[in-house]
């Protein structure tokens, strides 16, 4: 997108969000949005308009089983305490396996990546004598070089992953076995899209928008990949291209140019990555809590001649002299569903 069009469009913005807070109601003093409902002596309204979004007390309690805690609360837990939400749902059962499977996985890992880490460094040690031994000799260096222990890298790393895989496991089934009166839930839809994109929306009942969602995060990751494999590829081109003794097709000045193509769109397509996984969440969460509107089919029009007040405190002053002090006559129009 041209830089242009998008410093007009935040422009723009800025000037609605900026006007909108200084304009008032065309009728009303007060304003529609600065009421309160509240009553006088009412003591709750200043907390719930403060109220936290994570308490450590209110997670404690709950686990606890004194008090019961938003769904929010517990998964926020669990993040940081692996097995919070177990504790809450009253699945002890379940925690063995969480951090004996987390445990396992990751120790294990942690081994055979330790050894590949030391074959790396013996390797790396061997280069380096090498290249001392023939730059003072001049001749071939005589011994063997060690070999990578490349299997104990991707044993590791799989297994890193499956100890990453037991640990988001233990986020989704808290998810699933938390108990609630209200289904769908808001909370549960917001983390199932955040835990596995589209589960959110099959969970709300519109299966429908999985592909749509699936398709663009895989359109997104696809461009993603290419971009960054081309950029990588003509980076390294470049550093060829700078380099005394370079005989490539490809001048520097090319390279250069690919390379910062190639690196702004991958940062193109993480943006749309974050945007499209980000939507997908909050598609879930709003049409969690839309669910039980309805509309009716019954809808009908209605147009009617109006008489509009003056802007004047609480009621109309007929005394009044002047454009303010008389009343406008206009049109109403009312939708009813």
């Amino acid at each position: 997108m041209n830089r242009r069009i998008v410093i007009y469009i935040a422009s723009f913005l800025f000037c609605m969000l900026f006007f909108s807070q200084q304009s008032s109601a065309q009728f009303n003093e007060r304003g529609p949005f600065s009421q309160t409902y509240n009553e006088p002596g009412d003591t709750t309204s200043v907390s719930d308009s403060t109220e936290k979004l994570f308490s450590f007390k209110e997670l404690f309690r709950g686990l606890a089983h004194k008090d019961t805690i938003k769904i929010g609360t517990m998964f926020a837990g669990s993040v940081f305490l692996p097995g919070a939400a177990q504790i809450y749902n009253k699945d002890y059962w379940k925690l063995p396996i969480i951090y004996g499977g987390i445990g396992a996985f990751a120790g294990t890992g942690g081994y055979y990546l330790h050894r590949y880490n030391l074959s790396k460094k013996q390797f790396d040690s061997f280069n380096a004598d090498k290249l001392a031994y023939e730059n003072q000799y001049g001749i071939d260096y005589p011994f063997t070089a060690p070999e990578l222990d490349i299997r104990s890298k991707n044993l590791g790393t799989w297994l890193m992953v499956g100890a990453g895989l037991v640990y988001w496991g233990s986020l989704m089934d808290g998810v699933i076995c938390y108990q609630s009166n209200r289904e769908p839930l808001p909370g549960r839809a917001t983390l199932y899209s955040a835990l596995l994109p589209g589960l959110g929306q099959i969970y709300n009942g519109e299966l429908f928008k999985v592909p749509i969602y699936w398709g663009g995060l895989m359109v997104s990751v696809h461009l993603l990949c290419n971009n960054n494999r081309n950029y990588v590829r003509f980076k390294r081109i470049h550093n060829e291209a700078t380099s005394p003794g370079y005989t490539g097709n490809i001048s520097g000045e090319t390279a250069k140019w690919y390379r910062d193509v190639y690196r702004r769109y991958r940062d193109y397509s993480i943006v749309a990555t974050v945007l499209v996984y980000l939507l997908q969440v909050i598609d879930a969460n709003v049409f969690a809590y839309m669910h039980d509107f309805e509309v009716s089919d019954d809808i009908a029009l209605k147009i009617e001649p109006a008489v509009i007040s003056p802007d004047s405190a609480w009621a109309i002053n007929t005394n009044a002299t002047g454009p303010m002090g008389q009343n406008a006559f206009g049109v109403r129009i009312g939708f009813r569903f």
